[in-house]
């Protein structure tokens, strides 16, 4: 257990640096401070290794602090993508299909925040392979600002990871990334879904190069 533990530490170690070499990756901080406080990291959605750059971009002190929210059908699928999630990130797993879907799988979001953890979520609720900048939000998210209303949600622009580790590829290929961290929003005693809805995405998109808050 003891190899094993100090193996997972050495992989969360590398894990960065590797980021890095591969990508450039560097967080962009954009009317935000990185505090080590609770936050919903909210992010655009096009590739399995998002999550991965936004945790990498991360400063060191606040990595252990944040969990990504992850699919279980795809991170529990084999060794290597289980140890990933499960052992080096510390993934919330939250099961997407609909026939095995978790019913409490909101619950299961909401205790690592009460815990004192913050989490890293992809609202589009699936990976982006359209053409549109950013694709609707899925209504997890405004049922999490409900529950828990005085959570930051700070938008995520992720670039170029897509085209890093395109989907069907497992190598990924070197190019510059960036990842932009917004100015943190929170659940409205008076938001609708919709209007929740739309502020955060209007803030995701409104860190999107060349596309403003459109869309």
């Amino acid at each position: 257990m003891t190899n094993r533990n100090g193996f997972v530490a050495i992989a969360r170690r590398l894990t960065p640096l590797i980021a890095w070499v591969l990508t450039g990756v560097k967080g962009r901080w954009q009317g935000c401070e990185p505090v080590a406080r609770r936050r919903v990291y909210f992010a655009n959605h096009s590739s399995h290794a998002d999550f991965i750059l936004i945790w990498s971009a991360l400063p060191t002190y606040l990595r252990p602090l944040t969990r990504p929210v992850a699919g279980a059908d795809y991170w529990l699928k084999g060794p290597l993508r289980r140890f990933i999630g499960c052992r080096v990130f510390n993934a919330v797993m939250v099961e997407r299909r609909s026939q095995v879907a978790n019913r409490n799988w909101l619950d299961e979001i909401k205790t690592p925040l009460e815990q004192g953890s913050s989490l890293i979520i992809f609202p589009e609720g699936t990976r982006n392979t359209t053409d549109e900048a950013v694709l609707p939000f899925k209504s997890g998210i405004y049922h999490l600002g409900r529950l828990c209303p005085d959570i930051e949600f700070v938008p995520v622009w992720v670039e170029n990871v897509n085209r890093v580790l395109p989907k069907g590829d497992f190598l990924p290929l070197p190019l510059l990334c960036s990842v932009t961290f917004g100015a943190p929003l929170r659940f409205e005693q008076e938001d609708t879904k919709p209007v929740f809805l739309r502020r955060a995405r209007d803030a995701l998109m409104g860190l999107a190069p060349d596309t403003g808050a459109a869309g």
